[in-house]
């Protein structure tokens, strides 16, 4: 049996390296069809690291209301140090919100000008990375109640709303992988019909000195899961360059915003990107070998 496979993937090289153009235009439209649906995985890839990084961002800011007095502040302070997985508690002026607005980069010229008053004092709190959301909102519910806390600001809404972005990627991308699917069936299918038809004589030689239908399929099923793994492996390499660029030109500001550095498919994708090409091709070549070569 092991000499019959080699002997099958021998025939599909030859077969392969006479026909080097069909089956490298093949071979290019896959590529491209993959790229797509890359594409759209690398994006959600990206936002599910975001979007998980948000909902443990350990973070919240308590806004004082103008009537709240610095015993009051420190009495905060206090309180919320013993309370269980606050990690840090930090009071900023309204004179130290000014200050740390009108140093930022982005900072209009228009809003660094307001007052000091424009600027709302708060306590900035940093969590266990690991706090549940429950755990959190219990915190933000009891402190929401204090009459000298005018809000709470725990960032959820802001994770929520990635959250529904990221179910609708989802959504997008298995219906784009559905297209993928379909365009990799009907350029396989149709490579490999016409391959076939380029080599009908060789065919007919080989059928009637007693070949039989499995020994004739066999390199064209070759042929057929080669071009969808080949076509699969170039989109990665082509995804691979495109993401180089972008991310070479980022800005590193990006990445500190959102507190997650862009990341590449993980291998365990790529590789599923490649096996699905190469399933695909094969059913490919067998579904368009089915009506010219007896079963």
């Amino acid at each position: 049996m092991l000499d019959g496979s080699i002997g099958t993937t021998r025939r599909a090289q030859r077969g392969m390296m006479r026909e080097w153009r069909l089956h490298a235009l093949s071979v290019f439209s896959l590529a491209v069809a993959f790229v797509c649906l890359g594409a759209a995985l690398l994006v959600l890839t990206n936002l599910r690291a975001v979007e998980e990084r948000w909902s443990h961002a350990g973070r919240a800011s308590i806004y004082l209301r103008d009537s709240a007095t610095q015993t009051d502040v420190e009495t905060f302070k206090a309180a919320l140090s013993a309370v269980p997985g606050i990690t840090s508690v930090r009071y900023v002026s309204s004179g130290q919100a000014r200050q740390e607005f009108g140093a930022r980069e982005d900072a209009k010229g228009d809003l660094t000008a307001l007052p000091a008053d424009a600027f709302p004092a708060s306590i900035e709190l940093e969590v266990r990375p690991d706090m549940s959301d429950a755990e959190l909102t219990e915190v933000v519910g009891k402190l929401k109640q204090l009459p000298s806390v005018e809000d709470v600001e725990t960032y959820q809404a802001w994770t929520d709303r990635l959250a529904r972005l990221v179910r609708g990627g989802v959504a997008a991308a298995v219906l784009l992988a559905m297209v993928v699917f379909a365009a990799v069936l009907a350029v396989v299918g149709s490579t490999i019909r016409l391959a076939l038809q380029r080599r009908k004589t060789e065919v007919e030689v080989m059928k009637l000195v007693g070949a039989t239908d499995r020994f004739v399929k066999g390199p064209f099923l070759v042929e057929g899961s080669a071009q969808g793994a080949m076509g699969a492996v170039g989109a990665i390499l082509l995804l691979g360059i495109l993401f180089e660029v972008v991310r070479g030109r980022l800005d590193g500001e990006l990445a500190t915003l959102v507190g997650v550095e862009p990341a590449f498919l993980p291998w365990p994708v790529l590789l599923g990107m490649i096996a699905v090409g190469a399933l695909l091709g094969l059913a490919a070549a067998a579904l368009g070998l089915r009506k010219l070569v007896a079963v």
